[in-house]
């Protein structure tokens, strides 16, 4: 942080320069507040110079004249990608206040939009890959200064490739650190998610494995499947994964021996002893407790996105993130007033910066990306909680935070897939099943997410409730299937039952408006309104007897 030449992490670390490397890579930690702010106000005035005069600020700006960073809060509207969409599905260089050297791109919304795809200049390319060494050297310390990387290192790879934003890692760490990318990325783009992985972890097997980087949900479906892929493995001839190394044998060996000692099934934990195991998603909270147990490694929870590129890392202490100063400039709406901008977007919703937030309250991100990004004021869609705003243990005078979950209008289930209303009432309509009306919320068995679609139908379609619900599931699923490819994946890779269905006696949610004087939210009502909804159904009540 302190500026100096730049020197290749490989460079310091031969050097042993460990307390560089971290002052270089990790030094945002010992800033103070007042400090990062001064980082986080002259990047945005930098950024603004930049955006305010591109015919893509403009055009969101609509002539209005912006003098500094407190017009630019309450003057430059709250964005969402729909304000951006003509011009970066279009890919108009020329309109962005930066010239982009990559384009990154994501799911936008199934049914709707394909595609979202947002452009990285060259600048944003250094801070990511500054960012994303320092989560590896977070991932794998246990105190400051503890630098455990090596060139060499064998790296797990389960996240998906570029043109995705996680395939920026491996190209971008290339630069800094050599790594064993398993399997290597030239082969990995032509393989299918599943097979890349399921070759991966085989090599670990053979290989070993010192660094794991995989959404939460893939990391726990490779730990499940992992005696059965090291069956495999051991006893394959196939040269695409390479030979068993001596060690990997011995610690296999042992590894199955300590299994049946204490009669049960071999795990992760028993063979590998990695350095780094990094975790992404947005249910990571729920799968980090199993995926520790399994590899006897807490996961690092890192946070990145197509739009705010690399933002968040945990640090030593594994027990929250922290956000890099020279990403984004962040913005945090508390949640009761994004959900007063959602039913009414004239309104205009508070937001507090880093220096602001309050412990133990819930936020929807708002963020500028610098470096010549294309978003300014941009809705992330993405709750986090403040856990506190300082941590006298670890001696870090900054927030930290807990990442929540999507915005509650969206329902993303393990990663994968993001469904919305609109999603839903395209697949009710396409069926043409006589669902009169539904509420969807996100739900958890044990620790696995799932959908969960609550519904009326009309009198006439009712037959027994058991075939009833047989017959939607399948009818809904099936649709579900055609607007969204990755709602398949999360059956047929990660074993997931995406969705659950409870179907509520007729005039339920009439009865329930008529209590309550008010209409449910479609997505992601409070758990006490379906509580009160489904006692409405179950009671014994004339106006809701028919099933």
């Amino acid at each position: 942080m302190k500026g100096m030449d730049h020197m290749h992490f490989e460079e310091l670390l031969r050097k042993k320069k460990y307390e560089d490397i971290w002052e270089e890579y990790c030094g945002f930690l010992d800033l103070s507040i007042q400090e990062y702010m001064h980082i986080q106000y002259r990047l945005l005035e930098e950024q603004m110079l930049n955006w305010l005069v591109s015919p893509l600020g403009q055009s969101i700006m609509q002539g209005k004249n912006l003098k500094n960073i407190q017009d630019f809060r309450y003057l430059v509207p709250l964005t969402t990608y729909e304000d951006y969409a003509d011009i970066l599905l279009n890919r108009k260089e020329e309109d962005l206040p930066g010239k982009p050297v990559t384009w990154i791109e994501t799911t936008w919304e199934a049914g709707r939009h394909p595609v979202k795809c947002a452009p990285y200049t060259q600048e944003m390319l250094q801070v990511f890959k500054n960012n994303m060494m320092a989560c590896l050297i977070l991932a794998g310390s246990e105190t400051r200064n503890d630098v455990v990387l090596r060139p060499h290192d064998k790296a797990l790879y389960g996240v998906a490739s570029l043109p995705y934003a996680t395939g920026l890692l491996p190209v971008l760490v290339e630069e800094e650190l050599t790594l064993d990318i398993l399997p290597p990325v030239e082969q990995a783009e032509k393989l299918g998610f599943k097979e890349r992985n399921v070759l991966g972890f085989k090599m670990g097997v053979k290989q070993g494995i010192d660094i794991f980087f995989a959404l939460s949900s893939v990391a726990y479906y490779v730990s499940m499947a992992f005696s059965s892929l090291q069956s495999q493995t051991s006893s394959s001839s196939s040269h695409s994964s390479g030979k068993i190394k001596p060690k990997m044998a011995y610690r296999l060996l042992k590894g199955s021996y300590q299994a049946k000692k204490e009669n049960r099934s071999m795990l992760p934990k028993d063979v590998f002893q990695m350095k780094c195991f990094l975790c992404a998603g947005t249910d990571s909270q729920m799968y980090k407790p199993v995926l520790e147990k399994l590899w006897g490694k807490r996961p690092h929870e890192i946070f990145a996105g197509t739009e705010p590129t690399c933002i968040a890392s945990e640090n030593w202490s594994r027990n929250g993130m922290y956000f890099f100063p020279d990403a984004c400039f962040y913005e945090f709406m508390p949640i009761e007033e994004a959900k007063h901008f959602s039913k009414d977007h004239t309104y205009q919703p508070r937001t507090y910066l880093m220096d602001e937030v309050i412990p133990h309250e819930e936020y929807e991100l708002v963020v500028t990306v610098f470096k010549g990004g294309a978003f300014a004021r941009y809705m992330t869609k993405d709750r986090y909680r403040c856990i506190a705003t300082h941590d006298s243990e670890d001696h870090i005078q900054l927030p930290r935070f807990t990442y929540v979950d999507r915005s509650l209008d969206i329902i993303d289930i393990a990663g994968f897939t993001r469904i919305s209303e609109k999603t839903i009432e395209d697949v009710i309509k396409m069926s043409k099943l006589d669902i009169i009306e539904w509420v969807a919320l996100k739900e958890y068995d044990d620790f696995r997410p799932y959908m969960h679609l609550i519904i009326e139908m009309s009198e006439s379609s009712i037959c027994q409730d058991a075939v009833l619900k047989k017959i939607l599931k399948e009818h809904l699923q099936i649709y579900f299937t055609y607007f969204d490819s990755d709602y398949e994946d999360l059956q047929t890779m990660l074993g997931i039952d995406p969705l659950k269905i409870t179907v509520v006696r007729c005039h339920t949610f009439h009865l329930y408006h008529q209590l309550h004087n008010e209409k449910l939210p479609k997505m992601n009502p409070s758990k006490h309104h379906i509580q009160d909804l489904l006692a409405l159904s179950q009671a014994k009540r004339g106006e809701a007897s028919c099933i």
